[in-house]
């Protein structure tokens, strides 16, 4: 994982609204927008804001199924982001 694409995770996941979506995420396979702003509490353009640097990142993915989008964690971007920081130390 290069420098650029890790100082693009480590913004993403600096907030505690993305921290907390991600976490949910981790536990999940899939996860519906809906619940997202249920997660955080937040308005649908803060949620689509929050998931637009996500998505950026490369940490999480979205699927349109119908009217619907649901979110799932890119498992292969936050191993190599796991394996980099495990690295430093």
């Amino acid at each position: 994982m290069d420098t650029q694409l890790v100082a693009k995770s480590a913004g993403a996941l600096s907030d505690k609204y993305r921290l907390n979506i991600v976490l949910a995420l981790s536990q999940l396979e899939s996860m519906p927008f809906a619940d997202v702003q249920q997660l955080t509490g937040l308005s649908q353009p803060c949620v689509s804001h929050h998931l637009k640097i996500l998505t950026d990142s490369g940490l999480v993915q979205t699927r349109k199924c119908g009217r619907c989008l649901s979110l799932m964690l890119n498992r292969e971007a936050m191993g190599e982001l796991a394996s980099f920081l495990r690295n430093l130390g």
